[in-house]
């Protein structure tokens, strides 16, 4: 398991309280993700099987939670603040 996958299997119990989802927040698919950074869907693979980009495995398919992307949004634009 990667550093920033949760994976969403039976082995948690119906009563495991997984901090994603329990905490409300929307999960992003990996299309929708690709769009609002506007990059490939390949870029977002990369991020999600490197660890940059926190997700959720739901079967064989990434969920990205929306506070993922506004912390990377966020980074990029910091990063292009500088001198």
């Amino acid at each position: 398991m990667n550093l920033g996958e949760q994976r969403l299997t039976g082995d948690h119990g119906p009563d495991a309280e997984d901090p994603v989802l329990m905490s409300g927040g929307e999960l992003l698919t990996v299309a929708e993700v690709s769009a609002m950074l506007r990059v490939s869907k390949m870029t977002i693979y990369r991020m999600v099987h490197s660890g940059e980009m926190t997700h959720v495995r739901v079967g064989r398919s990434f969920r990205i939670p929306a506070d993922a992307v506004r912390r990377i949004l966020g980074r990029r634009n910091i990063g292009h603040l500088g001198p």
